[in-house]
């Protein structure tokens, strides 16, 4: 068996959001006041709707996981995410700084700064889009581009359906979602994951009905992926070389249902955690991962 074949190349998801108009023409370099963000999805929200801040965390490791959008050099690294350097924020000098719940432990170092903003987004059992959506339009209020960001969620609710529609001519099949940590554990996202509530906007069923742990996904051992035989499974990169060899080739993950029947794919990194951008991703990969095997594509 050959490896599944990503779903969308870098350059092709470019020129799709630029053929959909996602990102505004322009990056709004300076907005009425100076912000930061100490938060992946308010990072994505951000330059989403054009706007760039002057800071924000992990800039190298959201390039490779996150991908999309991209990053302009000119926002400083603050650092990681769970250890910022809240002395370079200072230097910075922003008039304010945004984060989600995840963030909010940096409030006592951050609000000797600025102000901080927090956004209520991944609570356990909550789906969280439809906060990420309110949030991504309080954030635009917040910087005087209210309806930009009207527009901006409009559309991505449009494409959102639009995968839906294509995929209703796909085999009424349950979906796996899962990533993995080594060649014998897989972390399963539920259906109050951000991955997991797109899903459910695509018209998908998430199979996986065990409790989540660790913000809406559940470390378990990947044999726990033999209770759900009819399964299509979804793998959302990026997978250690180590245990893409033992999917590829290892006794254990062949004799898996799914494996076994070529009924899976390897899809490339998504943010988890992130927004809208990381949902639309992630809705692309999936629509085409499915519509390949759905047309007998190799994998």
């Amino acid at each position: 068996m050959n490896a599944p074949r990503a779903a969308l190349t870098r350059r092709r998801f470019l020129a799709g959001l630029a053929a959909g108009g996602f990102f505004l023409t322009s990056a709004r370099a300076s907005a009425a006041r100076r912000f930061a963000v100490v938060d992946w999805a308010l990072l994505e929200t951000t330059l989403f709707l054009g706007l760039v801040p002057v800071a924000a965390p992990e800039l190298i490791l959201f390039r490779r996981l996150a991908v999309e959008p991209d990053v302009p050099r000119s926002v400083a690294d603050l650092g990681l995410r769970g250890a910022l350097s809240f002395e370079r924020l200072a230097m910075l000098k922003p008039d304010i700084v945004y984060g989600s719940n995840y963030s909010a432990w940096t409030a006592p170092q951050v609000e000797t700064v600025a102000p901080l903003k927090i956004f209520d987004l991944f609570q356990p059992g909550e789906p969280p889009l439809a906060k990420i959506e309110a949030m991504t339009l309080a954030l635009a209020e917040d910087l005087g581009i209210a309806q930009e960001a009207r527009t901006v969620i409009a559309r991505a609710r449009a494409e959102l359906s639009a995968h839906r529609g294509r995929l209703s001519a796909t085999k009424q099949r349950g979906v796996l979602l899962v990533d993995v940590g080594d060649a014998n554990h897989v972390r399963v996202y539920g259906r109050d994951s951000l991955f997991g509530d797109t899903m459910t906007r695509l018209g998908l069923e998430n199979v996986w009905r065990d409790g989540t742990r660790y913000s809406a996904s559940a470390p378990v051992g990947m044999e726990a992926l033999a209770a759900y035989p009819d399964a299509f499974l979804i793998i959302v990169g990026p997978v250690p070389p180590d245990a893409r060899a033992a999917i590829l080739h290892g006794a254990l993950w062949q004799a898996l249902p799914s494996i076994a029947a070529g009924r899976f794919a390897i899809i490339e990194p998504c943010n988890a955690f992130g927004g809208l951008p990381a949902s639309l991703r992630f809705a692309r990969f999936v629509t085409a991962a499915l519509l390949a095997e759905k047309d007998g594509a190799p994998t």
